[in-house]
């Protein structure tokens, strides 16, 4: 038996919702209601949903390292990828993977990739570890150029993957990065997105 194997033994997926035990996030608590688009200045994201109740809880469990739901909610963006498309993760700071064990949102990417038949290539990485939890909404929108990304991204069709859409920025900037060495960005898949502020705008999808 592998370990992973193993580790499904000895700790079964359970639902991020409603705890209960066989998937990281169950059918009767995963999203029933219809995708959000949001239009970023110069991106379009898809979210699942709005970051609230059960998708809020489900990407706090992510960003704990639970990979069983970032298996589950892999799974979920995978009706929205596009053929022949390349997903590039956002990616957490060294020292945050380092304490989980796992990028959360990498394994979201490669799940949601292989069930849509897909590639994903870890691209992009953090110039300085400058994360953006703790800022406020105006630090998080003067973040620029916090990300570099790999030159072997040249030529592909990319959609970012991260798991909340808060101001955009974030998106924004790893787009911005992506542009740089070469890649087409064709828009971003994410978990869930805060609730409507300016400077972005939501519609349903």
């Amino acid at each position: 038996m592998t370990w992973r194997g193993i580790l499904d033994l000895v700790f079964p997926a359970q639902c991020a919702g409603c705890n209960a035990i066989g998937s990281g996030l169950c059918a009767a608590c995963a999203p029933s209601a219809a995708p959000i688009d949001i239009r970023l200045h110069l991106l379009r994201v898809r979210a699942l949903g709005l970051y609230e109740d059960t998708l809020r809880a489900a990407v706090l469990a992510l960003k704990d390292g639970r990979c069983d739901v970032a298996e589950a909610l892999g799974a979920l963006l995978a009706p929205a990828v596009a053929r022949g498309v390349t997903l590039v993760p956002v990616p957490t700071t060294s020292a945050r993977e380092r304490v989980r064990g796992v990028d959360g949102v990498v394994l979201m990417a490669r799940t949601a990739a292989r069930a849509a038949n897909v590639d994903m290539l870890e691209a992009l990485r953090q110039r300085a570890g400058d994360a953006q939890r703790g800022r406020s909404r105006s630090e998080r929108l003067r973040a620029k150029e916090r990300f570099a990304c790999a030159p072997a991204i040249a030529g592909h069709r990319v959609v970012l993957v991260d798991d909340v859409c808060t101001t955009g920025a974030t998106l924004e900037d790893c787009a911005a990065a992506v542009r740089a060495a070469g890649g087409c960005v064709e828009g971003a898949l994410v978990v869930a997105a805060a609730k409507p502020e300016a400077p972005w705008k939501t519609k349903p999808a």
